[in-house]
C-alpha cells in the first residue's frame, strides 16, 4: 500500500503536470496553518507496541506504531523519545524518528524526524519534510510549526504547488 507521500506526490505530480500551476522555489517561506492552535499544556496521549524508562536521564522511549495525540494533533512514528521537564516532571520534549506523519483537521505533514518541545510550543519536522493543504502541496528540508499561533515556517529548498480557489 502507497504511503502518504508517494500518494501526494502522484497527485502533486499530476495536478503539475495537467494544471500547469506556477512553481516558487525559494529558500524560505512562511504560511499559516488553518487547523493548528494547539495548546502545548493540554494532555498528551502516547499509544505504542513497547515502552523503555529510564529513571536516570528522566526518558522514555516509545517504539513501534507510536501515536501522539493532543486535541486534534496527531503525530505518529517509529519511535518517540520523551524527555520530562525537571522542576515539573512534566513532559518537555518529544523527538519523534523513523518516519513521522503529523495530522491535524486541515494538514497533513511527513517527515524523517520531528522535535516538539512543549515548553516553548515549536514543532520541527526536519528531513524531507512534505506538508499538504487541501489540494496545496508544499516541501522542504525543515518545517517549524508555532503551535500557539498556528504559524509556520519552511527552510531549505522549499517547493510549492499552489491549486487555486478554495486554499
Amino acid at each position: 500500500m502507497p504511503n502518504l507521500k508517494q500518494l501526494i506526490g502522484t497527485a502533486v505530480l499530476c495536478v503539475t503536470l495537467t494544471a500547469l500551476p506556477a512553481q516558487i522555489m525559494a529558500q524560505g517561506t512562511n504560511i499559516t496553518l488553518g487547523g493548528i492552535n494547539a495548546d502545548p499544556r493540554a494532555p498528551v496521549e502516547v499509544t505504542a507496541d513497547s515502552l523503555t524508562v529510564d529513571q536516570n536521564t528522566k526518558s522514555a522511549v516509545f517504539t513501534g506504531n507510536v501515536v501522539i495525540g493532543q486535541g486534534t494533533m496527531r503525530i505518529s512514528a517509529g519511535q518517540v523519545r520523551v524527555i520530562y521537564d525537571n522542576g515539573s516532571g512534566d513532559i518537555g520534549q518529544l523527538l519523534a524518528s523513523g518516519g513521522v506523519t503529523f495530522v491535524t483537521e486541515t494538514e497533513a505533514a511527513e517527515a524523517a524526524e520531528a522535535d516538539y518541545n512543549l515548553t516553548t510550543g515549536l514543532l520541527t519536522l526536519s528531513g524531507n519534510v512534505l506538508l499538504t493543504q487541501g489540494a496545496s502541496a508544499l516541501s522542504a528540508d525543515r518545517m517549524i510549526v508555532n503551535l500557539r499561533d498556528g504559524t509556520a515556517q519552511m527552510l531549505g529548498q522549499v517547493k510549492t504547488v499552489f491549486q487555486q480557489g478554495g486554499n
